[in-house]
């Protein structure tokens, strides 16, 4: 690999992964061939288990398309790409000064835009604020009392 130009920016876990791809990483028992170290398959293995091994580049051109009208730093459109916050808790993780930056129903209108464009891991469920959990826990409490 030869670097074109030096801190050019940073990547989202989705562009690495493409990277990695591109240069032969790959699920498939044949990994001895690919022109992979044994570092880059870790780190591809652990992209392959988070939301970005389901991300297109069309799906984040148009999540950071509508994440200008949130006037947020790129740093932090990065760090919500990757981590891709379901919650008011995770965005406060992400947005610095969230609280008087946004409104709540700007923060809400963030958390959104950001489950509906970004697609989720397929072994994630998706979290409506703990209220699928809740009901299925007291499902359960209900079952083990009879």
């Amino acid at each position: 690999m030869k670097i074109l130009e030096r801190s050019a920016g940073s990547l989202t876990n989705f562009e690495v992964l493409d990277l990695l791809r591109s240069r032969g990483a790959g699920k498939d028992p044949s990994r001895v061939l690919a022109s992979v170290s044994a570092s880059e398959f870790k780190v591809f293995d652990y992209l392959e288990q988070t939301a970005a091994c389901n991300q297109t580049r069309d799906i984040i051109n148009k999540y950071v398309q509508e994440c200008k009208k949130f006037d947020l730093a790129k740093a932090e459109i990065l760090n919500a790409v990757n981590l891709r916050p379901s919650s008011q808790l995770e965005a406060f993780m992400i947005i610095e000064c969230c609280d008087s930056r946004l409104s709540e129903d700007q923060i809400d209108d963030f958390v959104e835009t950001t489950t509906q464009i970004l697609p989720q891991h397929t072994s994630q469920p998706e979290s409506s604020d703990g209220k699928e959990e809740s009901a299925e826990a007291q499902q359960q409490d209900e079952t083990t009392d009879t």
